[in-house]
């Protein structure tokens, strides 16, 4: 496996040196990679292009990175900018120097890769869905096939981008990328099957949000009753990051994990609110298009929204509570808003 993590630290050494150039695009890239940009940006744009589409964004994200948590716990992982640090591998040798970014130093396990993982399953779900959007209009099939090499070509750039940055920032080896886009569209596909996450019952929601918590936290704790200690990552973090301000609460896995359930809880409780049910009946374009516009605005609000991580029980329960409200802005708040203000004005238009 030394020989695997050398090559991968040998490409990431190319990559800052060839590519210096492009340094802020990838942090960038890594950046947008983020599920974070699925719950934030894509949800509210397609929840109003297409509910259905938003709703499986949604699962995908949500249940593939609760995937993601499972296996790097099972495989575990090193990433470059600490075992490049603590291998044998070059013997004598001074190791290649790894330069770290603010972004580098990630808490979690390393494999496989959750943002290539995260960032191919939506992905994959959006091109699919584009797919089948366009199958359902019938559109012509030359215009079609046009359509495919454009959004399978677009998806593979974006993914290779996605890839290089994170072997760039030194975040992770090249074969933990690859096996993140991998499972990343084998959990799309997957969900591209499933047809009964549309009409989910408020208890399916809460069911299935503490089916994943409490399955993730009973593992942990039966491994680390047999010795094996989940957390062994975060102490190389901090030993090894060159700012320690750059480790972060918010990528411990723990994090991750109450982030999403909050998420898919907070979809839950959106789509069975009252308050949803007579949004629906507000379908024009102006409405959508401005529900939207509202609704980016607010979580773009939302987002500057942080907490202290001195205490970490209640650091966890707020990422639950924020994540939870970032899904009921747009699928309640922004809708009741606006449809209460249109009957305003058509009340004030009348009189």
């Amino acid at each position: 496996m030394d020989l695997f993590h050398s090559w991968g630290v040998s490409l990431a050494v190319y990559l800052q040196t060839e590519y210096i150039a492009y340094e802020s695009w990838f942090q960038l890239i890594s950046q947008l990679a983020d599920l974070h940009t699925t719950f934030f940006v894509f949800f509210p744009i397609w929840f109003y292009l297409k509910r259905d589409v938003g709703i499986k964004l949604i699962w995908v994200g949500v249940v593939g990175d609760w995937l993601n948590l499972v296996l790097k716990w099972v495989l575990f992982g090193e990433r470059p900018y600490w075992w490049v640090h603590e291998t044998r591998f070059y013997g004598t040798e001074s190791a290649p120097a790894l330069r770290q970014l603010p972004i580098t130093c990630e808490t979690g396990p390393g494999s496989p890769s959750g943002h290539a993982m995260g960032s191919a399953a939506v992905g994959y779900a959006m091109v699919t869905s584009l797919l089948s959007i366009a199958a359902e209009r019938k559109t012509p099939a030359l215009f079609y096939w046009l359509l495919q090499v454009v959004l399978w070509l677009l998806l593979g750039l974006v993914e290779l981008l996605v890839c290089m940055s994170r072997v760039y920032v030194a975040a992770h080896f090249p074969h933990q990328v690859i096996c993140g886009v991998i499972s990343g569209i084998i959990v799309a596909e997957m969900f591209s099957r499933q047809q009964w996450i549309y009409n989910a019952s408020l208890q399916r929601y809460f069911n299935v949000t503490v089916l994943l918590l409490v399955f993730a936290v009973v593992f942990y704790i039966v491994l680390k009753a047999v010795g094996v200690d989940l957390l062994w990552t975060l102490e190389k973090a901090q030993k090894w990051c060159v700012n320690p301000a750059w480790v972060h609460m918010d990528s411990t896995p723990f994090a991750s994990l109450m982030r999403n359930m909050g998420t898919l809880f907070g979809l839950g409780l959106g789509l069975h609110s009252p308050l949803y049910t007579e949004s629906k009946k507000s379908t024009s374009v102006p409405f959508r298009i401005g529900s939207v516009g509202v609704s980016l605005v607010l979580l773009h609000l939302l987002d500057f929204l942080t907490f202290p991580s001195n205490n970490h029980t209640i650091f966890y329960i707020l990422s639950f509570t924020k994540s939870a409200v970032a899904l009921l802005v747009p699928t309640i708040l922004v809708p009741r808003c606006l449809s209460l203000f249109s009957q305003e004005r058509k009340v004030e238009k009348y009189l």
